[in-house]
């Protein structure tokens, strides 16, 4: 059993269906869609610059793979099954894959919650849309967080309505803590020539219906979205495995998880040396899917190598960007370009 149908789990489904299971094995993918959506592109959709089609991707069609549609409520792991959302009778599993992705990080901080939007889901992702698209000439967007979530929320909102007023709210002293400073002076030079307010050493206190409340100052504002960090999401957190600072499972060599080896964790919810993203829970798919294809044809499986990540892209509307590629940041049209690049191969496959 599947728990996701985001990158980690797509590319372990197809990895194993490209490698021939044996007769006797059945697949089952759960996922609360009908479809694999494309997250590192919902920024987009938030800002109303893609339609929701463009994002969204069937899932293989297989003779020994079900899909079951619907609301995970409870991982039994000691009974092997999950329960499911109306429905009455739990689905079992021999073998479990975790790959429920994350949620929205709101660090205790009041109203956050209720008064802001998401683009963790390609659902939230809509109303995302809904809100900024209904504002009227010169409304007030604010968006929570400067990492490359927040970066490209603020840039593309910026793209898609010129009247906007649009506010970047930063914790720390530069956007884009995680990449290199050629990078980030380029993206702030970026907001300035366009007109997006960035405000540095934010500590957000509360957010109202109208409004943020920053260091003492309370902004008037129509619209916020929140992209302040994320956090396993809440299924995995109440798991009685043992987890790392940031609520991540702790696995062994093998992405499974030590006190019950036949559950396997990829993408968000793994503990890991590298930051979650699309790129890392792909690798971690394939290298799972390894062990499994040997496991289920009776070999022993080989110690998954050390992962290497090619590198980030981030998009600042539809023709600049910025990234590392072959370990040198880069900026421009050229990042843009790869990043459209990486997507239409994704869709490809």
């Amino acid at each position: 059993m599947i728990l996701g149908g985001g990158y980690g789990g797509v590319k372990i489904l197809n990895k194993l269906l490209d490698g021939g299971l044996p007769d006797d094995i059945r697949i089952t993918l759960v996922d609360r869609n009908p479809y694999h959506s494309l997250k590192t592109e919902f920024y987009a959709i938030a800002a109303g610059t893609k339609a929701d089609r463009e994002v969204r991707m069937e899932f293989p069609d297989h003779e020994q793979v079900d899909y079951v549609y619907g609301e995970v409520e409870k991982i039994a792991v000691d009974h092997r099954h999950i329960e499911l959302r109306d429905v009455d009778e739990p689905v079992e599993y021999d073998f479990l894959i975790i790959g429920l992705g994350c949620e929205d990080n709101y660090h205790g901080i009041e109203g956050a919650e209720q008064y802001t939007e998401s683009v963790q889901t390609i659902s939230r992702a809509r109303y995302a849309s809904l809100a900024v698209g209904d504002l009227k000439a010169y409304g007030k967007v604010a968006i929570v967080g400067a990492g490359l979530s927040g970066i490209e929320v603020a840039s593309e909102v910026r793209e898609s309505r010129p009247d906007l007023n649009v506010r970047l709210l930063d914790r720390g002293e530069t956007v884009l803590s995680a990449f290199d400073t050629k990078i980030q002076n380029y993206v702030e030079e970026w907001f300035v020539k366009n007109d997006v307010e960035v405000i540095h050493k934010a500590n957000v206190e509360y957010v109202e219906k109208d409004g943020v409340c920053n260091n003492g100052v309370c902004f008037v504002n129509d619209v916020t979205v929140w992209t302040a960090g994320v956090r396993p999401n809440y299924l995995v957190r109440e798991l009685p495995f043992a987890k790392d600072r940031q609520d991540k499972v702790i696995l062994n060599d093998f992405y499974q998880v030590p006190s019950h080896p036949e559950v396997y964790v990829v993408g968000d919810c793994a503990s890991s040396i590298h930051s979650p993203s699309a790129q890392l829970a792909g690798q971690q798919g394939e290298q799972i899917a390894d062990v499994l294809s040997a496991i289920l044809n009776d070999n022993a499986p080989q110690k998954p190598k050390e992962i290497k990540l090619k590198g980030a892209l981030g998009s600042l509307g539809k023709s600049d960007g910025f990234g590392n590629m072959m370990q040198q940041p880069v900026t421009g049209l050229l990042p843009r370009l790869a990043k459209s690049g990486v997507l239409w191969l994704n869709k490809r496959h």
